[in-house]
Order: C-alpha cells, then structure tokens, then sequence
C-alpha cells in the first residue's frame, strides 16, 4: 500500500517539473569570429537586448562556445508583437564590428517563449582596407625628479617641479 502512495507521490512530483509557470521570454543567442582559431575563447562578451516600448535593457555574457541566453525585457508588451533588437557591445579584447553585423533582429523560435537572432559576427583584428580609429594611447606619466637633498625636508621634485608661474599678471 505505501508503495502506491510512494510512486503516486513520485509521479506527481515528476508532473509539477515539467510544468514551466513561468511566462518569461528567453533569446537564445550566440556570437562568431570571423577570423579567429578554431579553439577560441569565446566567453565575456557583452550582448545587449532592447525592446521597443520597454525602458529595460537586458545584457548576456557570452559562454565559452559563443552562445548567450537573456530574458527579454517585460514590460506591456504583447508575446505576438515583440520588436527587440540584439546589439554586440564588447569584450575583453578589442572587437572590430562592421555596422550590418552589430544588431540583429530578434524572432520568434520554434519552442513557446523562447526567441533567436541571427549570429552576431566580429573580428579580432582591423580589416584591411579599413581605417580603424584605435583609442589613443596615453602619454607617459613619468615625471621629472630632481635630486633634492634630504636634510632639506622637501616633498619630491616632481610635485613642483612641472609648475611654471605666470608673471605679470596683477
């Protein structure tokens, strides 16, 4: 008799699991390397998702395999009418993103709640016959010290030392 109870038991417990109550929008995702190595690292890398008429945005990191997975931003939106868009924001290297590839149009998928988005594709180097605006690399920060004796008691040269006084001025 208890086992009855026990497999009763367990079957119900097997169909409260399969039930999925929630109502949440998942994008599944995944970025490319256009000119990587077959083995690499494609983790870290930051995908942002906006939904027309919704304030939220939701960001994903990417896995080892390129692949993401977010909810889509709720707000009050129809399942039907869903306007997002995915935009490839960086990474832990420098990323080179031509225009057409940095935002993709998010649809519908085949299993309920759940979206997809053609892949989002980068380099990791400038393309050729590109001029790539890099950030300009800061100047050095070494400053100049001048031997000072120390029975002098002053702080180093290089905190007054770069001041030049404007004369003249009353």
């Amino acid at each position: 008799m208890a086992y009855v109870q026990v497999i009763t038991t367990l079957l119900f417990a097997l169909a409260l699991a399969r039930i999925d109550p929630s109502t949440c929008q998942m994008l599944y995702g995944q970025v490319s390397c256009v000119d990587c190595t077959h083995n690499y690292d494609l983790s870290d890398i930051k995908v942002a998702v906006k939904c027309e008429a919704v304030e939220k945005l939701g960001v994903a990191t990417t896995e080892d395999n390129g692949s993401f997975k977010v909810d889509l931003p709720s707000g009050h939106i129809k399942p039907s009418s869903v306007n997002c868009l995915a935009k490839l924001l960086g990474g832990p290297v420098q990323l080179y993103v031509s225009r057409k590839n940095q935002v993709s149009q998010i649809v519908k998928d085949k299993e309920q709640n759940s979206y997809t988005i053609t892949p989002l594709s980068f380099m990791t180097s400038c393309p050729q016959n590109t001029n790539c605006k890099a950030a300009k690399q800061a100047g050095s920060s070494k400053t100049v010290d001048l031997p000072l004796p120390p029975e002098w008691g002053l702080a180093p040269s290089s905190y007054y030392v770069p001041f030049f006084p404007i004369i003249g001025i009353p």
